[in-house]
């Protein structure tokens, strides 16, 4: 791999201070980051280095996505005016019929997607895994080796049929004992620990309305027996804390901490409703938030509390969600989503446009267990870099560059690297044919639909 050489673009680097070079550099050498600053590179950097001229362009680190379910590319669509439980009792029959070959299709739909809206890292949620499915992680996995980009998958699960008070069918749910066991095959088989690693594997039981508390706590044992992260959804909807509430008894957030949920290898996905008690809890404990603002509109979820979970020193990441409840499956346009919605909610100083970038990168990279990693442009990091083209018809002249990112029309990407490899030029991956692929969803899709 060559060395790579960014110069003359507009360098947010996010990192702790903040720092931004008007015309600067960053070079890549192999995988990682070997210098950033103003003006020039360095002189004896540039001896046979591929150099990219980044006028006009905007250079920031490759975004974070920390929250997806990559197998609902192929049902995008469907149940378009429903809230969360109706959506889900809606979809849960499809998404019952899934197997790991149509997975690995819809997962490299989405994450295509994904990578020509910058985002470098993918943090998938999958919980579905109808018997005789065959191996769906590991047809995620290679759906990411596909499209080049870094993959923290996770082993979902779901015990909590309809016939025993939780919200999906009886069909759609495995046992707790079969759930654990596949868990901690998952982590075996693909868990890579390594500081350069392209695929990590937490364990994810679903929900409080679709695990019992026993999968709930053997799966925290579990993970933290592995040296993994955990992940669930957590206070997506008012109608999730009346169901704790009837349930339970408790709020989720005290119902999550009782069964040994919060900590500093958990991330919470939404967090639409958490009250300053639940904040707190959050902060001492050093839970992360995975902040979904396009998804939680489409399902009039609510605006989560962001400005006040960053006040309390809450990691904060941003998230796609699924695509059927996101249909865009771009995780750039996510900044803007979430400096729009949170001054809805919080007032329009609240909100910046470098507190949205923060949050798609460094937050995201926080919240994964990867601030040391990636996330921001400073030597020594991985090199995963995005290169927006801001000097368009759609930005030309625009004040701010970072602004044409945070609150105008998502930027086309000049380049985007994962590891120093460039996996989109000029808008297009390089890594994969595009035609085929949008076939290939199509069919997979269709495919789908038919099997109900």
């Amino acid at each position: 791999m060559t060395r790579t050489l960014i110069e003359n673009g507009h360098v947010a680097t996010v990192d702790a201070t903040g720092t931004e070079h008007t015309a600067g550099h960053v070079v890549l050498d192999g995988g990682d980051i070997v210098a950033v600053g103003a003006g020039r590179a360095p002189e004896q950097l540039r001896a046979g280095a591929d150099v990219v001229d980044a006028t006009g362009c905007l250079v920031t680190p490759g975004l974070v996505n920390t929250h997806h379910h990559l197998y609902q590319w192929l049902t995008r669509g469907y149940a378009q005016d429903s809230i969360l439980f109706d959506w889900l009792t809606a979809l849960y029959p499809l998404w019952s019929r899934i197997d790991a070959g149509l997975t690995s299709t819809g997962s490299a739909g989405a994450m295509a997607v994904l990578a020509r809206s910058g985002c470098t890292t993918v943090g998938d949620h999958h919980y579905v895994f109808p018997q005789g499915s065959g191996d769906i992680v590991g047809g995620i996995v290679e759906a990411a080796s596909r499209v080049g980009v870094r993959l923290h998958a996770t082993r979902g699960s779901m015990d909590l049929g309809a016939s025993a008070g939780g919200l999906p069918p009886d069909f759609a749910v495995e046992t707790t004992d079969a759930a654990l066991a596949a868990s901690a095959e998952a982590v075996e088989k693909y868990h890579d620990a390594s500081r350069e690693a392209m695929v990590r594997v937490a364990i994810a039981p679903c929900s409080p309305f679709s695990v019992t508390a026993d999968l709930l706590r053997e799966a925290a044992t579990l993970a933290r027996s592995l040296d993994v992260r955990l992940h669930t959804h957590a206070s997506e909807t008012a109608e999730e804390d009346a169901y704790c509430l009837e349930h339970f008894g408790t709020s989720p957030t005290q119902y999550l901490e009782d069964q040994g949920w919060l900590g500093p290898d958990v991330w919470m996905a939404h967090c639409v409703h958490l009250d300053d008690p639940a904040i707190a809890r959050y902060a001492a404990t050093g839970t992360g938030v995975a902040h979904c603002p396009s998804s939680n509109g489409r399902l009039a979820a609510g605006i989560a509390p962001v400005r006040a979970l960053l006040d309390a020193g809450v990691a904060v990441g941003l998230g796609v969600d699924g695509a059927a409840s996101n249909e865009s499956g771009q995780l750039g346009v996510e900044i803007r989503e979430s400096v729009l919605m949170n001054r809805l909610r919080t007032g329009a100083d609240s909100m910046s446009v470098r507190d949205g970038l923060r949050a798609a990168t460094m937050g995201g990279a926080r919240v994964l267990g990867r601030g040391d990693e990636i996330g921001s442009l400073e030597v020594g990091k991985l090199a995963d870099v995005a290169v927006w083209q801001v000097d368009g018809v759609e930005h030309a002249g625009i004040l701010d560059p970072v602004a044409a990112l945070g609150l105008g029309a998502l930027p086309p990407l000049k380049r985007l690297y994962v590891a120093g490899r460039a996996v989109v030029e000029d808008a297009t991956l390089t890594t994969t044919d595009e035609r085929k692929l949008a076939h290939e969803v199509t069919l997979a899709s269709r495919e789908l639909a038919e099997r109900l």
